[in-house]
This record gives C-alpha cells, structure tokens and sequence, in this order.
C-alpha cells in the first residue's frame, strides 16, 4: 500500500504529516509505503491514498487515489479517525 501525504510546497507541513501518518500507522500494525510530496508532483504519482486538507484535495479531484481529508496536520487522533474509515 502506498500513501502520499501532501501539502502545497511539499516540505515542512508534508513531512510532518507523514511522520504522523506513519505514527498512527505503526500503532495499528498496517505497513505502508508513506512519502510526502508537493501537490503539483501528487498529482502525477501513483498511489493508494493521498492524505491532504481539503483546499488541496479539489486539486487532486480525479486522481485513482482514494482521498482522505485532514483539517489538523498535528491531530493523531484525526489522522487515525480518518485513517480508520478507508483502511
């Protein structure tokens, strides 16, 4: 399974996302390919799920990837709660 967690630049808030994303995912047990990336990039690759906020999901609309929608990069109990819903 592979998971894009991405953010508008594709660094700083990306990353932390996938550190969290990855977080989440270890206390679970479910492994997983995580990268982090820019929107633009996302948009190109291919992937499972793509783990983004809503402003930049329409942005992905059409993508094969299934989306799923963070408000709070930092919350993990959002991240698992959204988490939980697709996986």
């Amino acid at each position: 399974m592979k998971i894009l967690c991405v953010c508008g630049l594709g660094q700083g808030t990306s990353l932390i996302l996938r550190m969290n994303v990855e977080s989440v995912l270890k206390e679970q047990g479910i492994q997983a390919d995580v990268e982090h990336t820019d929107v633009s990039t996302a948009s190109s690759m291919s992937a499972d799920y793509i783990v983004t906020n809503s402003e930049l999901a329409q942005s992905l609309q059409g993508h094969d990837a299934k989306i799923v929608i963070v408000n709070n990069y930092f919350d993990l109990n959002e991240i698992k709660e959204k988490l939980k819903e697709v996986l």
